[in-house]
């Protein structure tokens, strides 16, 4: 007891006199302060143009609504959709599926297979290079995820000094943040003419013919987001000539495989053009970013790929491993019910047909809604024309109003 009273005196005598009162695990007013202060510099983030447009519209009471802005396609009623080819593979999955284990850090083995023959096994230059193991695969977070990868890949390992990624103006809003946020620099190409509600073709070669070599440009496949606006067969040769004079790295970025056209296979022409200059050593290598969200109707799965075209399997192993190793430090692995689904879709030749007829019945019903919307214009026999509602493609429109004559 004297020991003890002899120690606290000892304590009382040697500690320093604190000015402030202490808070609790040893914090002075100080350091609550300086705590609070942290948060003081933090701005309100912009919302995002498309989803903060239905943050509204769910906030709107009007009965009569509508969201013009919604990327999903909608039933005559506007209520959401499932496929029915989508609907035969749940059925199979659960009555074979045995597990939920991870899956490997780039994806499912048989999902990138599979995959891989649908992207590339229908055109020649494509098979050849499956059978030489030339392209590095994995499985995305739908076309998002597969974005990001690629630009992380570009930053990390580009040889060239250019971190400059030209893409369309406009283009899908999220494109910019994505490769911004990864480092690179995001150049925007002519593309949409106003004037005239169509491709600026003159503009977008004459820019592509002005990029820095050894940049990066990210090409829309087709349905292009948000105008609708897709160049023809042979305006993709003349601007896929350009960026192979330039020494460009196409970005191939394919969200609506099958709504230009109705057929899956016939909206690969891009994929194929490019593939066969890549085979032919015009170009050093191009990079696919692809995504199941639309044409699967998949959209909450958030199921897709990246895919890069490297010269051998040795290089092909080593691009692997890289892709694997940012997979690892975002989300460390995908998830296995989407990919499932995708599977079973692309190796059942019942389901496959049957995937086939959804996606062309869809694009008919968008074609059908646009030729709708078009024969209301002209009934109300205004100043315009209206001819580019029905030459655009896919789920999206620019209909040439002004911001004014929307409201």
């Amino acid at each position: 007891m004297i020991k003890h009273k002899r120690l606290l005196a000892s304590l009382s005598k040697s500690s320093p006199k604190s000015s402030q009162a202490p808070y609790s695990d040893g914090l002075t007013k100080r350091h609550v302060e300086s705590v609070s202060n942290f948060w003081q510099h933090i701005p309100l983030a912009p919302a995002d143009p498309i989803l903060g447009i239905t943050e509204e519209f769910n906030k709107d009471s009007n009965p009569l609504k509508t969201n013009l802005s919604v990327g999903a396609y909608r039933d005559d009623e506007g209520k959401p959709y499932v496929l029915p080819s989508i609907r035969m593979a749940s059925s199979v999955l659960y009555h074979t599926e045995s597990n939920k284990e991870y899956t490997s850090i780039n994806g499912s083995i048989n999902y990138n297979s599979l995959v891989k023959e649908f992207l590339y096994g229908s055109f020649v230059s494509g098979a050849d290079l499956i059978k030489q193991d030339r392209i590095s695969i994995a499985q995305s977070l739908s076309g998002t995820g597969a974005l990001k990868l690629c630009a992380e890949f570009l930053r990390d390992w580009s040889p060239y000094n250019s971190r400059k990624v030209y893409m369309p103006n406009p283009t899908w809003s999220n494109h910019i943040n994505i490769f911004e946020n990864s480092g690179l620099e995001p150049q925007q190409y002519a593309y949409y003419d106003k004037k005239t509600n169509s491709l600026d073709m003159e503009g977008m070669l004459n820019d592509l013919s002005n990029a820095e070599p050894g940049s990066s440009v990210l090409l829309h496949a087709c349905c292009h987001n948000p105008t609708g606006v897709d160049p023809t067969p042979e305006q993709w040769d003349q601007i896929v000539d350009v960026v192979i004079n330039k020494g460009l790295i196409p970005i191939i970025d394919i969200a609506y495989q099958g709504f230009q056209s109705g057929s899956l296979f016939n909206d690969l022409y891009l994929l194929e053009l490019i593939t066969n200059k890549v085979n032919q050593g015009q170009l050093v290598t191009s990079m696919v970013c692809q995504s199941f969200a639309k044409n699967m109707g998949l959209y909450g799965e958030r199921i897709g790929s990246v895919s890069i075209i490297t010269p051998d399997s040795k290089t092909r192993q080593i691009v692997d491993s890289q892709i694997k190793k940012s997979i690892r430090s975002i989300y460390s692995s995908p998830s296995i019910h989407g990919a499932r689904l995708v599977e079973i879709v692309l190796s059942s030749p019942d389901i496959f047909t049957q995937w086939e007829k959804d996606v062309s019945q869809m694009a008919s019903r968008i074609k059908l809604m646009r030729s709708t919307l078009f024969d209301l214009l002209e009934k109300k026999q205004t100043l315009t024309t209206w001819d580019h509602l029905v030459q655009q493609n896919g789920m999206f429109a620019f209909t040439g109003l002004s911001k004014e004559q929307n409201h």
